[in-house]
């Protein structure tokens, strides 16, 4: 395994970029450490794919260095890092047989075939499909397909860091979990360095003990997934993590004050805010409805079976609440923050509290 520094990596697609707009890659500068599993999460178009394709080697990057432990390796090849890769859509060989798909990087390498042999059926137990060895790889289904990509990657002993480019697309919901249940156990079991990237939050959240969340070209947080629910870094990661996703309203600051229209809200400490805009962000799950505090409108109550969304305007401002299953609304509603939950955001940025 590897720990993979990216130091100040930028990415064009465009022969001379000449502005931030032109890089798909604004610049990266961060360190994935030796055996972590880390997901790369945001919506298309963010960069995570470019970022992932850097460090395969299948793109070289216009800016910036690449290292494995320690050594660059900017400029050298997939094979010479020693990645595995699994993609969106299964590349295996339909005409071989499972054991033989597995077998073929090792073989390819010169391993000796009794090596060969232990390994693969090694592997065929970790990834489940023992009893399909034998079999041609044309009649598998998605899962199975994705399984023996999986597989080829951790036959090898020699590999450096596995990345997944979005590998649950093509596999229905129930098969989804129980692939990210695997991959939990395989990391956890082998310490393999894994970088795996998504748009899918409840992918990241369940693989990753970090996720890095990007947005327009650059990472905006990393975290545990309770960091980046409890405090984001960003309003974009307010918005992208939950769901609902983070309540954001604009608000004046006086002192521990933040007002909302005719509304005071009562803060847990004085923002240390710059100029700019500023905004009050807090979660629906933070968001206390019941016969005191600020007036509200109910447009409409969705019942998600373990709990309830409630869908309210406060002050002009759409906002969103979550209550319990079995919990009832008054007649006349009002809400109130959990002070726990509020965020102040400065431009878009987090800023802190003082006593």
């Amino acid at each position: 395994m590897a720990r993979i520094d990216v130091n100040h990596i930028r990415h064009s697609y465009l022969p001379n970029p000449r502005k931030d707009a032109d890089f798909a890659l604004r610049e990266v500068h961060h360190t994935f450490e030796d055996g972590g599993a880390y997901a790369l999460l945001g919506p298309s178009g963010c960069g995570k794919t470019t970022l992932l394709n850097i460090i395969s080697g299948l793109l070289h990057p216009s800016h910036g260095q690449l290292l494995f432990n320690g050594r660059d390796v900017t400029s050298l090849s997939t094979q010479e890092r020693n990645i595995a890769q699994v993609f969106q859509f299964p590349v295996i060989y339909d005409t071989m047989t499972v054991y033989d798909n597995l077998a073929f990087p090792l073989r390819n390498r010169g391993v000796p075939e009794a090596d060969v042999d232990r390994k693969v059926r090694e592997t065929l137990e970790m990834i489940d499909l023992a009893s399909w060895a034998k079999k041609k790889a044309r009649g598998l289904t998605a899962d199975q397909k994705q399984k023996i990509s999986l597989g080829r990657g951790l036959v090898r002993s020699d590999v450096n860091a596995i990345l997944f480019d979005e590998p649950l697309t093509v596999i229905d919901p129930h098969m989804k979990w129980v692939l990210r249940s695997q991959l939990k156990q395989l990391h956890r079991r082998f310490g393999y360095t894994m970088v795996y990237v998504t748009h899918d939050q409840t992918e990241a959240l369940t693989f990753a003990d970090q996720v890095v969340v990007m947005y327009d070209g650059g990472i905006v947080q990393i975290g545990t997934p309770a960091e980046l629910f409890e405090r984001p870094r960003h309003t974009f990661v307010g918005y992208f993590i939950g769901s609902p996703g983070m309540n954001v309203m604009p608000v004046a600051i006086d002192g521990r004050t933040a007002t909302l229209g005719s509304q005071r809200i009562e803060l847990p400490g004085v923002p240390k805010a710059g100029g700019g805009a500023v905004e009050l962000g807090i979660r629906p799950e933070y968001v206390r409805l019941g016969r005191e505090g600020m007036s509200v409108s109910i447009s409409k109550v969705e019942d998600l079976g373990r709990h309830k969304v409630v869908r309210a305007r406060l002050e002009g401002r759409e906002i969103a609440a979550v209550i319990g299953e079995d919990e009832t609304l008054p007649a006349h509603p009002k809400v109130r923050f959990d002070p726990a939950g509020i965020n102040i955001y400065a431009d878009s940025w987090r800023v802190e509290m003082g006593a």
